[in-house]
């Protein structure tokens, strides 16, 4: 999948869409996709100066975008017009940092689907070495309407 077709799924825009690439996809089960990381991230300019370092918590909503695309494709016209919404982030651990430079990898893969709930465990790695891992609930409903 393309940048397009990503951006058809996921709500998420510049400069908070962070999946650039879906390379393979087998429904219900895993995705991979990748985020290149650029030293022009709007994030890097406060984290931190002088030394670039991708948040944690932006490496793990790669994983929940992903994520997302992997339950919102394998749900088909169920999904049409709903989104899908991250309940909970459960044993997230930090490997590695991610730097200006890095091509970020990320694998997601359902553990358990049941009726619109997934749960699923996600590892984001770079030249193969571990930079974060979690699991990740989520939900698919129709959006929330604002207060």
């Amino acid at each position: 999948m393309n940048i397009a077709e990503i951006t058809a799924i996921l709500p998420h825009r510049y400069p908070f869409l962070l999946v650039d690439r879906v390379i393979a996809f087998t429904p219900n089960e895993r995705i991979v996709a990748y985020k290149n990381v650029t030293a022009n991230e709007q994030f890097f300019q406060g984290h931190f100066p002088g030394q670039p370092v991708m948040p944690g918590v932006l490496i793990l909503e790669a994983l929940a975008q992903a994520g997302g695309i992997l339950a919102f494709r394998s749900s088909g016209e169920e999904s049409h017009g709903k989104l899908v919404y991250l309940m909970g982030i459960d044993a997230a651990r930090f490997r590695r940092p991610v730097i200006p430079g890095d091509r970020l990898t990320l694998t997601v893969e359902t553990l358990r689907h049941k009726s619109t709930v997934w749960k699923q465990r996600g590892v984001a790695t770079v030249d193969g070495a571990v930079a974060a891992e979690a699991e990740f609930l989520a939900t698919i409903s129709k959006p929330v309407e604002a207060a």
